[in-house]
Order: C-alpha cells, then structure tokens, then sequence
C-alpha cells in the first residue's frame, strides 16, 4: 500500500523580509536564508542568535561561535512592502497568468 505523500505550501520563501510575532525576538525583522520544510522551521538572518562551543577541526579554529538557529514558521509573518507592518499573504493572478503573493493589509504584490 503506498503512502500518501502531504503537500505543504508555505507562504514564507527564501529571500523574504519577516518580522518575529512572538518570543524573545519578537519585533525583530530580518531576511529569510532558508526554510526547513520538513520541520515547518525557517532561519532569519539576526533572529534568534545561539551560540555553539566548537571543537578545533581541520576546517578552522574551535571556540564559541554565534550563529542563527531556527525558528518555527507560525512565529513569523511577511512584512508589508509598502507599510513595513506584518501582514496575512494571498495569492492573486496577474493579468499575464502569472500566480503571485499579495500582502493582505495593502494589497501590494509581493513577488515581483
């Protein structure tokens, strides 16, 4: 019997400005370097900063190195381009065909 496969959308991509809702970051804004899609998780350039004690390797030095963890997709929100506020994302077709995000707060389109 196979398996049935779940189809996730994420309405968070790569390269996306976003602001933290909740936590100790909360208000914080950064830009999206990757999301983890099996763990509905995404790292945010300066958000929720860890730091990690390395040992010496043959890659570099060892010590305490600072580094973005993840952070989980419900704490964060696309910002509005044209506000700056953190707004809901829907899709609408343009007139082309093409299937773009909107911000919800000011209607402006997202992707460009």
């Amino acid at each position: 019997m196979a398996q049935k496969i779940k189809i996730r959308k994420f309405k968070i991509k790569k390269g996306d400005k976003v602001v933290v809702l909740t936590g100790r970051d909360k208000g914080k804004r950064g830009q999206v370097l990757e999301v983890l899609r099996s763990e509905d998780r995404a790292i945010v350039s300066g958000v929720n900063k860890v730091k990690r004690h390395t040992r010496p390797g043959p890659q570099g030095a060892g010590g305490i190195v600072e580094k973005e963890a993840a952070i989980h997709l419900s704490n964060l929100a696309i910002e509005d381009p044209k506000t700056g506020k953190p707004t809901r994302v829907g899709y609408r077709f343009l007139d082309d065909g093409r299937k773009v995000r909107f911000a919800k707060g000011s209607g402006e389109v997202i992707d460009v």
